[in-house]
């Protein structure tokens, strides 16, 4: 393979600039079968990955054309296994490459397994702060990426804002490089946040700044049907991601009405989810004592959907606090009721509980991620701080 790698950049050294790997590589839109990579050169280069079975990492080879940004979709895969990576570029001779990037990643699992882990946060963004050297946020992502990378998990969820500005040309600081060894093994699936419709998002006109800034970049399960909102299988878990984004005034977010083309797909979903462990992804919050509160349009169109359906877990950001509910079903606690989980600041400061709410079984205004295993008809809940703290821990059985 090293030596086919060499043939083919004398081939192609007419197109291969001296660059840097300055973004990624990361992993999106993971299926049992195929997963897509990304990465950002510092100049248009042609770029060689190799990749293959852990440890036959070298065994197949793509490569992709002279560009800064640049895609390969890996397909052809087996699902349950663990794949590594190398990704070459070349060297400022163009004689020759740079070393590899390397990198490892897991495709999702056929029906019959019954084991699965993720991780989720929410709200990498926060604003500018005045005092570069009191700037906390960044120092939350650098150390929330740490953990993280230390964690054993399969992908990451997150719950929507990546970040403060919506714009790509703050992706970096706040997003890629924080977490840059996390999204070389687990992929990133993320929910919509009001962020990624960016700061005019009540204008007619803004109608562009999600596909410039964001879609250009990132890959989810998305199709033409369903293309702010989807859902992936793995394991025995479905998990559901929406567009709650309307009520956050973004113009050309989708509907969620009850006669809403996404309300209606969100029953389907479920329902043909049969006996799955079924997690919904959101951002606005159904239930939060926080600073901005529940978001009663969410309620009052999809938590009943939830219940009727048997959802076992809400995932949704919103607000800058951690928060969990009791099982709730009609607004009360019930043993088979839905849990509601915001995971709302991975970044942005922490806010303080704005109202006593007797559906709040635990509220901690701290920066924080998740991680969550599910093993056949349990789940375990377990939420750390960004100096490693446990913060809370629960149990859900199928």
């Amino acid at each position: 393979m090293k030596n086919f790698l060499l043939v083919t950049l004398c081939l192609l050294a007419g197109w291969a600039n001296a660059a840097q790997v300055i973004r990624g590589p990361y992993l999106e839109n993971p299926t049992p079968t195929s997963m897509t990579l990304r990465w950002q050169t510092s100049a248009p280069t042609v770029s060689w990955l190799e990749y293959g079975p852990v440890p036959r990492c070298n065994q197949i080879m793509t490569v992709t054309p002279a560009a800064y940004n640049h895609k390969a979709v890996l397909y052809g895969l087996v699902p349950n296994q663990d794949y590594c990576y190398h990704l070459y570029v070349s060297n400022a001779a163009r004689d020759g490459v740079q070393e590899p990037v390397n990198g490892t990643f897991r495709t999702l699992f056929s029906a019959e397994r019954k084991v699965v882990s993720f991780l989720a946060l929410g709200n990498t963004g926060s604003p500018l702060e005045l005092n570069a050297a009191e700037d906390t946020s960044a120092q939350a992502r650098q150390a929330l990426g740490y953990l993280m990378n230390g964690e054993q998990a399969d992908f990451v969820l997150h719950t929507g804002n990546l970040t403060f500005s919506g714009l790509n040309a703050d992706a970096d600081k706040e997003l890629f490089k924080p977490f840059e060894e996390v999204f070389k093994k687990m992929p990133l699936i993320a929910a919509l946040g009001p962020q990624e419709y960016g700061p005019d998002r009540q204008d007619r006109e803004s109608k562009s700044f999600l596909y410039s800034n964001y879609s250009r970049y990132h890959d989810m399960p998305w199709s033409n049907a369903t293309p702010k909102y989807f859902y992936f299988d793995t394991a025995n878990a479905r998990f559901i991601v929406l567009d709650t984004n309307l009520v956050e005034g973004a113009v050309w977010a989708p509907e969620i009405n009850e006669e809403s083309a996404q309300t209606k797909w969100l029953k389907t979903t479920l329902s043909s989810a049969a006996d799955k462990w079924k997690i919904v992804i959101m951002n606005a919050p159904a239930y939060s004592s926080g600073i901005k509160g529940s978001r009663p349009e969410i309620a009052d169109a999809w938590v009943k959907i939830f219940e009727m359906y048997r959802v076992h877990l809400v995932l949704q950001g919103g607000d800058n606090n951690y928060e969990r509910t009791f099982p709730l079903r009609n607004g009360e606690s019930h043993p088979r009721g839905v849990t509601y989980v915001t995971l709302g600041t991975a970044a942005a400061l922490p806010t303080k509980r704005a109202t006593s709410s007797p559906y709040t079984a635990r509220f901690v205004a701290a920066r924080h991620y998740a991680l969550v295993k599910i093993v056949d008809r349990k789940l375990t809940f377990t939420v750390y701080s960004d100096s490693g703290k446990q913060l809370d821990k629960f149990e859900i059985y199928l």
